[in-house]
């Protein structure tokens, strides 16, 4: 995003699973069903799916131009993924986004990232979808960037980027390891494991299938979140794996206008959800909305 445009992002959700979208190597031959969108200079993006009692909902970051935050909503949707209700579920002082829910020992999390904030900050459910807490005794070494947890061979794993230097934040990837989610969590290098805007950066959910995890990343080299660029290498992770380029997802011409990037591919069950964006170069109308906002705080 630049001072002369803005990125717009809307979510969707195919009816298929995400090894079926990685085989194809396209998005081209899957209906997506679109949520609705959210307003002028409003959008919604970064949405991960989760099934509760037969029912899924999305969690996705909900953000405004005119406040310059993102917050956290929750949508339950029916069976033809249309949505039922919809709610704010998480506001902080600082930025919120890239909402991964995770289920563990019976229980089920939230984590989004906060870096703004100096550290990543894990909540559980108090009463889920809708309320949620802080765990104050998760741990992690930095505020990471598009956090993404994996539970492999009986053991959890991150993959992130750290919040500095700048650049780290689109072109670092990063992994962590812990025997438990709450920690304690130790890099398994210290060295990042990508360099580069083009597959670097999360984007979604990992997948691990014929003896090899598939990480869905940001392809930022032309601008943010471009397109999905699939990473992967052999199973189990050691200080030695190496990643190399696999399929690249790209937003096809039936998205219409929102066909200038897309930057989340996350699976829940036997369904996909991902967002798609478009710039919006009309300036002046987002100037005149920023002020009519302050001027009315």
């Amino acid at each position: 995003m630049s001072i002369f445009q803005s990125d717009i992002w809307k979510i969707g959700v195919i009816d298929a699973p995400l090894s079926d979208i990685l085989k194809e190597g396209s998005l081209s031959s899957f209906h997506v069903h679109w949520l609705p969108e959210t307003g002028s200079f409003r959008f919604l993006a970064d949405p991960f799916g989760f099934w509760h009692k037969d029912i899924l909902y999305c969690f996705a970051e909900y953000y405004d131009y005119r406040t310059r935050k993102g917050e956290i909503k929750a949508f339950s949707l029916d069976k033809n993924f249309r949505v039922i209700e919809q709610r704010t579920v998480l506001s902080e002082p600082w930025h919120l986004s890239y909402p991964y829910i995770i289920e563990d020992n019976g229980e089920i999390y939230m984590l989004p990232e906060g870096y703004k904030s100096g550290k990543l900050t894990l909540y559980r459910a108090k009463n889920f979808p809708w309320e949620w807490e802080k765990v104050p005794e998760f741990s992690f070494p930095c505020a990471a960037i598009d956090a993404t947890p994996l539970y492999y061979d009986d053991r959890w794993w991150l993959f992130y980027a750290p919040p500095s230097p700048s650049f780290a934040r689109t072109g670092e990837l990063r992994i962590a390891y812990a025997d438990h989610l709450l920690g304690q969590w130790q890099e398994l290098a210290p060295y990042p494991f990508n360099k580069g805007k083009g597959n670097s950066r999360m984007g979604g959910t990992p997948l691990c299938l014929d003896g090899k995890v598939f990480l869905p990343t940001q392809n930022c080299l032309n601008t943010y979140g471009g397109n999905i660029q699939f990473i992967s290498t052999s199973l189990p992770l050691t200080i030695h794996s190496k990643f190399e380029n696999h399929t690249k997802i790209t937003a096809p011409p039936h998205f219409k206008r929102f066909t200038n990037g897309i930057h989340t591919l996350s699976a829940a069950g036997n369904v996909t959800f991902l967002d798609a964006k478009y710039c919006a170069k009309n300036v002046l109308h987002r100037a005149l909305i920023d002020l009519r906002y302050r001027c009315s705080k």
